[in-house]
């Protein structure tokens, strides 16, 4: 609240200047722009790759495609063809095979879009590797990569990368300053400088202008300096959340979490069914499916109530019943 602000519309925000800066350097990118949410944020990027009436490729889960409203195509005329992978993770012969080079009837590939974790896929990590050799599959292609990286803090964690080996690999990439970093608001989309300063203009164009917005940047400073490494406290209470889930309903745990995403087979059960039952003993999670349900864990709830989150989670599925009610959990 005592950070120093200024109208970001007229770039003179000193917060929002220094947050844009070091989310750049992270990021291994020449810029950045502080946008409201990881949306808009893909939104500016694609947009800023793809020109109106081509297309970007990318998983059929990938939450461009899955998760936002048709924004691409209704505001931008950006069209989509979608491939599919094992939990979202991208394979470069697939993707190879999808790209269209432009001709007299066919759609030209402007875009590959990879989702770093994916969100979808149940929190699971592009390897560096493979998204090193997409990266050059699309620059020896002419293509952008548009690499949305909402929880890449997560992979970096996981696997020991550093944030700038993902993102320097890319043409556009986000990075969410909320979710399990923590900040109140916000996602950084980073790039060239020529690129940054078209997705500034354009985000005023979409209503996207910041105000004295430097106290919310500020948050974001503090998320990246202090957030980052605490991930991996996020990453073993999802553990320990699937452990206990799948003691009572080992069938529900189909694949362990690599982060801090945890997807549960809900069986015959409806998940609508499961997430009422979850929430009349305090437990609140999400439907992803007609029968799977997620659970994600964060800086908000420890690592005691990820537990008893998956005790009731488990119970529920068992046998419909979670004994007595535990502290409320939002997982």
């Amino acid at each position: 609240m005592n950070a120093p602000v200024g109208d970001d519309v007229y770039d003179e925000d000193p917060t929002i200047h220094e947050l844009e800066a070091r989310g750049a350097e992270l990021l291994g990118q020449e810029a950045a722009l502080f946008c409201v949410t990881g949306s808009m944020a893909n939104l500016l990027g694609i947009w800023c790759d793809v020109p109106r009436g081509a297309e970007v490729c990318c998983d059929a889960q990938a939450h461009i495609v899955r998760a936002e409203l048709g924004a691409h195509a209704v505001l931008h005329g950006v069209t989509t063809r979608t491939w599919s992978a094992p939990r979202g993770v991208a394979d470069l012969d697939l993707i190879a095979s999808f790209v269209a080079l432009p001709a007299s009837h066919l759609v030209g590939t402007a875009a590959i879009e990879l989702e770093n974790t994916h969100n979808f896929g149940g929190g699971s990590i592009q390897p560096l590797e493979t998204v090193a050799a997409v990266s050059a599959f699309a620059a020896e292609h002419d293509i952008a990569l548009h690499l949305d990286g909402a929880r890449m803090a997560n992979a970096c964690v996981a696997t020991g990368h550093k944030l700038a080996d993902y993102g320097s690999l890319a043409t556009t990439v986000t990075l969410c300053l909320s979710k399990g970093l923590g900040a109140p608001i916000g996602t950084l989309l980073a790039s060239s400088k020529e690129n940054i300063a078209r997705a500034r203009v354009q985000r005023k164009r979409l209503g996207g202008g910041w105000r004295q917005a430097g106290i919310l940047a500020a948050a974001g400073i503090y998320a990246l300096e202090h957030h980052i490494d605490r991930l991996a406290d996020d990453h073993r209470a999802a553990a320990l959340l699937a452990d206990e889930v799948a003691r009572r309903a080992p069938q529900a745990i189909a694949t362990p979490p690599e982060t801090n995403i945890v997807v549960i087979d809900t069986g015959k059960r409806s998940s609508a069914d499961v997430i009422a039952a979850a929430a009349r003993h305090d437990v609140r999670i999400s439907g992803v499916g007609p029968h799977t349900v997620r659970a994600v864990t964060h800086l908000g709830v420890s690592a005691e109530e990820c537990v008893a989150a998956g005790q009731v989670i488990g119970e529920v599925l068992a046998d419909g019943s979670a004994g007595e009610e535990n502290q409320g959990v939002s997982a």
